[in-house]
């Protein structure tokens, strides 16, 4: 059931009310949600608001804000307790020597012939986005992989992937690159396969054919780091991407819906996730069974829907995302979902969430998984509720 589409209608429609009435909107949201096809055009940026607020809201709000969300942001609050400080990839406590090292931005493939992934089990985020046609690929960010001696299969770099690396001030690999991505890649730390460092960071397995059988392991990307002289320190201006929940708290969104199965849309491996109430986990899955990583199913406890303007660089089958120009997407934690708008902060910024009062979205501890989505493809999503 396309509930979706409804609840998003009526969200958009209270904001063309509240805009009448003098409040901020971005109203080329309803333009851009209706369409099914990609576009070349810089789309004007959505930000959903309501043309009414809860009556509750004035009583509790300012109360649960102070109390939540400054902690949990500001980095002076990343503490070392017991050898373990909080990672700005999960919000959970980790060993230091793991959250105080850079994180490895690692492509993944998601054909079904590179199954299983090895290491997606690891990430602490995962980021799933078009590349050409229907195909998608996966960049894992991964800070405790000290253990593997095999991560891919690896596959190669798109502009957008840079750009979300730099997000988490993370170390960037790949196996080559796409001809528009190149100029891009002197803007970050990056171990790229098909140049001479990639005999160091990588190697091919006998058990899968190229170029399914490009991999990497924690020795040779941490030699390939040595040998290029990279920095694993985080910069000292970087503050962390998310905000997180306190330990012991959890999220539950308010003013929201059900969501037990969520389908983002994707064609070609036909992924959704499957809301567990038993552990508060959404399980993945593709291609008609479960997404299997080497280390069992994947399962994630945040689940962020980022609709993007998009098109072709032509004359090519490649994907331009538009990862800079604000839209609007979803928020899915604990079997519930909300709507949320999306601002990205300076070129190589992070990118920011917000709910409809344009307050900044506090996840839950754990690992998350973005789903970077065109905007022509916005039709193809579906939320399912409980009963559903």
């Amino acid at each position: 059931m396309r509930r979706k589409l409804i609840w998003l209608a009526v969200i958009l429609a209270a904001a063309l009310t509240a805009a009448a009435c003098g409040k901020d909107t971005r109203e080329a949201a309803a333009t851009a949600a209706a369409s099914t096809e990609e576009t070349t055009e810089e789309p004007t940026t959505v930000q959903i608001t309501t043309a009414e607020e809860p009556e509750t809201e004035e009583e509790t709000e300012p109360e649960t804000e102070a109390e939540t969300e400054p902690e949990e942001w500001q980095p002076e609050e990343r503490v070392e307790v017991d050898g373990k400080i909080r990672s700005y990839l999960t919000g959970e406590m980790v060993d230091v020597e793991k959250a105080n090292r850079r994180p490895l931005a690692i492509m993944m493939s998601n054909d079904k012939e590179a199954m299983p992934n090895y290491g997606i089990n690891r990430a602490g985020v995962v980021y799933e986005a078009p590349v050409e046609g229907s195909m998608n690929r996966y960049m894992s960010i991964i800070e405790d992989y000290d253990d593997l001696n095999r991560i891919g299969s690896v596959r190669s770099c798109r502009t957008y992937y840079i750009y979300f690396a730099r997000e988490f001030d993370a170390i960037y690999a790949h196996f080559g690159q796409s001809t528009f991505a190149k100029p891009y890649l002197k803007y970050i730390d990056n171990i790229n396969g098909i140049e001479g460092i990639g005999t160091v960071a990588y190697y091919r397995s006998k058990d899968r054919k190229a170029p399914h059988n490009a991999y990497a392991s924690f020795e040779g990307i941490q030699k390939a780091i040595d040998q290029l002289g990279y920095s694993q320190e985080y910069s000292e201006d970087y503050k962390g991407h998310y905000r997180f929940a306190r330990d012991g708290q959890e999220i539950h969104l308010e003013n929201s819906l059900e969501a037990y199965k969520v389908e983002p849309g994707y064609v070609y491996n036909n992924p959704y996730f499957l809301y567990n109430e038993d552990d508060g986990l959404y399980y993945r899955y593709q291609y008609g069974a479960p997404h299997e990583g080497d280390e069992g199913q994947i399962a994630v406890k945040n689940i962020i829907f980022q609709y993007c303007a998009a098109s072709y660089l032509s004359p090519s089958p490649y994907r331009n995302i538009e990862v800079h120009t604000g839209q609007w997407g979803y928020y899915f934690t604990n079997g519930r979902v909300i709507p949320l708008s999306w601002e990205k902060d300076g070129e190589f910024g992070v990118t920011h969430y917000y709910n409809v009062e344009h307050e900044e979205i506090v996840l839950n501890q754990g690992k998350t998984w973005v789903c970077i989505i065109p905007t022509g493809d916005f039709d193809r999503t579906v939320i399912h509720g409980k009963d559903e």
